[in-house]
């Protein structure tokens, strides 16, 4: 038999390689929640190794169970700034979408390797569909309201 003591975990801070489970909730300046994990199982990931958004990693650490922690990440520490060379004339025949596509819509891209990913129709024209590959949050400020749930 093994036994692991871990000591007083209220006191225990989050450190680098330590997996945590965290509660959330993200809002956008004009107080839009954009993700949640209220009424969902918590985040679990393992601090600072880059699963999540570069300023939220940094968050946690040294936040301790129980904790709360209000924080705003700048677009170069989460999904980075608008690029607008990231726009793309697709030709119509070679997206295979029923339906009217119309500005403003979410499609969802295959990329070569395989992994599908979110785009935005950014315009219609008669021949082509311009999409936007940028990610739907970059050139964003994003609010976090972060509570730590547990700490390994």
């Amino acid at each position: 038999m093994r036994i692991i003591v871990r000591g007083d975990e209220t006191k225990m801070e989050v450190k680098k390689g330590n997996k945590i489970k965290i509660h959330y909730t993200g809002t956008l300046d004009n107080g839009q929640v954009f993700d949640s994990s209220e009424g969902r199982e918590p985040l679990e990931f393992e601090a600072g190794s880059g699963k999540v958004i570069k300023g939220f990693d940094a968050a946690v650490i040294g936040m301790k169970k129980d904790e709360e922690k209000e924080i705003t990440i700048k677009p170069e520490d989460a999904y980075g700034e608008r690029n607008e060379e990231l726009k793309q004339k697709i030709p119509r025949e070679k997206m295979n979408i029923p339906g009217e596509i119309k500005p403003g819509m979410t499609l969802a891209v295959t990329a070569p390797d395989g992994q599908q990913f979110p785009v935005v129709v950014a315009g219609v024209e008669e021949e082509n569909i311009i999409i936007d590959l940028n990610h739907p949050l970059a050139g964003q400020n994003l609010t976090f309201k972060i509570k730590v749930i547990d700490i390994q």
